[in-house]
């Protein structure tokens, strides 16, 4: 087979309503209604809390990620409120299109509707996960599949002005996760070590350059203001990631991550790197094995390189196409129904552990929650707030005047934040992440509620408190907050000032 992929397109049908976009579009369509339909089950999870937070606070930066998530999150806030249905749905939309972007680069390869279709559907399992919660995950897996698309449009067209788009999305990549800096590297290294060297010589790759040092530029120049905070955030985090053994399955954990999608996967790493066919789309391979290299160095989460896959399930069901076209009629037809089986398999696998849809309590959420524990974050913080508001009633009135609720991790604080207004709590306090940025208020309470903390932590820094109350537990579903710390304590007479205090209450998570 020649080395350039030049396989005849199918005809367009006669209706767009029809065509392989649109079947592509109703694809993505269904995981975003079934997002729609599941998101409003529990409740906010931890993560959600700080980010619904930081979208209330506009910025260019943030300590514990760059701006497009906590953006995505104010226009959710604006056009829905605290809807947690309408929270979610900008993740869910932006897990969709890449959906839809997988089976178009399936279609740029030279794949028809069936090949699009399979790569779309090794897609979907991660769709539905990254898309139950608003997250950053859920925009740096778009750009990262963005970003491929663009390369793949480059490389089939060879018209070097897709560099614009290519270098646009990685700007914009940069301002949801600073991961995309790894997927960066590998198509640096696609371009030194493939026929796209070419480009080098372009004046389109590096306009192209130029415009993703742009789209990040506010984002940097926040953290020169900020003496780069985040990077004092990442090292603390991947050094906690890595003590308490989050890092340390990598490799096989992208078996979980990929499922039955797995063996699509090598297949379109093999014909992207080794096969002479997939000469044209050398500059893909390197853009998964460079970036999975460095997070195995690096000692990377599993879910890094998620977005790495999508062009690689693309690749893999072309290569899967062409593979079964030169069996026999019977042979073709029993590994499409294993190959269906299988992704079908994958989704419904999916769907059951990472969509809220089990019953609270019942044995399939008992098994879900022990899989992931994110469900289990996502219940008790309307509770929470209220049994804070019930210990600030129980107070005397004059100390109620100078109350603060002081805040250990950026869940209880989202929550007190959120549901407190309700009950005429003030904003919390906490020296979390972007939290301590926001202060303590002025004037200072002298009174606190603080939840959260150790005992030993409140005893030397306040002359006195004493347990007030406990975390409630309405699902007797145990999580961080009814096993980690159970207590909620009333603390009087910070021991330093204030100022003192704060300048080394920071700390992240």
């Amino acid at each position: 087979m020649s080395s350039q992929v030049a396989v005849a397109q199918p005809a367009r049908p006669a209706s767009a309503w029809s065509s392989d976009e649109a079947i592509l579009i109703y694809v993505a369509l269904a995981t975003f209604v079934v997002h729609l339909l599941t998101g409003g089950r529990y409740g906010f999870h931890r993560d959600e809390l700080a980010t619904l937070d930081d979208a209330r606070h506009l910025a260019w930066g943030y300590v514990a990620y760059p701006p497009i998530t906590p953006f995505f999150a104010r226009i959710s806030l604006t056009l829905f409120g605290t809807s947690l249905v309408g929270f979610r749905l900008f993740a869910a939309l932006a897990q969709a299109i890449a959906v839809v972007l997988t089976g178009l680069m399936a279609r740029e390869i030279g794949g028809s509707r069936g090949a699009q279709l399979v790569a779309a559907a090794a897609a979907i399992p991660f769709c539905l996960a990254g898309g139950a919660l608003m997250q950053y995950v859920s925009f740096d897996y778009l750009f990262w599949v963005l970003t491929a698309y663009f390369v793949v449009r480059l490389l089939n067209s060879e018209d070097p002005r897709w560099w614009l788009a290519i270098g646009s999305s990685i700007g914009l990549g940069m301002m949801a996760k600073y991961t995309m800096g790894f997927f960066t590297l590998g198509i640096v290294a696609g371009v030194l070590l493939t026929p796209a060297r070419k480009y080098l010589a372009s004046k389109w790759l590096w306009y192209g350059v130029a415009l993703s040092l742009l789209a990040f530029l506010p984002n940097f120049i926040w953290q020169a203001q900020h003496h780069f905070i985040s990077l004092d955030f990442l090292r603390d985090i991947h050094a906690r990631d890595i003590r308490i053994g989050r890092t340390k399955n990598f490799l096989p954990e992208q078996i979980e991550l990929t499922l039955f999608g797995f063996p699509l996967a090598l297949a379109g790493l093999y014909y992207c790197l080794i096969s002479s066919a997939g000469r044209r789309f050398r500059m893909l391979g390197w853009m998964y094995v460079v970036p999975l290299v460095l997070f195995i160095i690096a000692k990377g989460r599993s879910y890094y390189l998620a977005g790495a896959y999508p062009m690689l399930y693309a690749v893999g069901s072309v290569w899967g196409e062409r593979w079964l076209a030169s069996m026999r009629p019977a042979w073709r037809s029993v590994l499409r129904a294993v190959a269906w089986t299988a992704l079908v398999s994958d989704i419904a696998i999916t769907a059951a552990f990472t969509l809220p849809i089990a019953p609270l309590n019942s044995a399939w959420f008992q098994r879900a929650a022990r899989i992931q524990g994110d469900f289990r974050e996502e219940l008790g913080w309307r509770e929470l707030v209220g049994k804070v508001a019930e210990i600030r009633d129980s107070l005397p009135a004059q100390e109620r005047t100078r109350l603060g609720v002081l805040a250990a991790n950026y869940g209880e604080a989202g929550a007190i934040n959120l549901y407190g207004p309700e009950y005429r709590l003030p904003q919390a306090i906490s020296g979390i992440n972007s939290f301590w940025q926001r202060g303590y208020g002025d004037p200072p309470p002298e009174t606190l509620i603080a939840l959260g903390f150790s005992r030993g932590f409140l005893q030397r820094n306040f002359s006195s408190c004493e347990v007030a109350g406990h975390t409630p537990n309405p699902y007797n579903i145990e999580n961080e907050e009814t096993s980690d710390h159970p207590d909620i304590y009333v603390c009087r007479g910070l021991r330093q000032s204030w100022p003192e205090f704060w300048s080394d209450f920071h700390y992240y998570g």
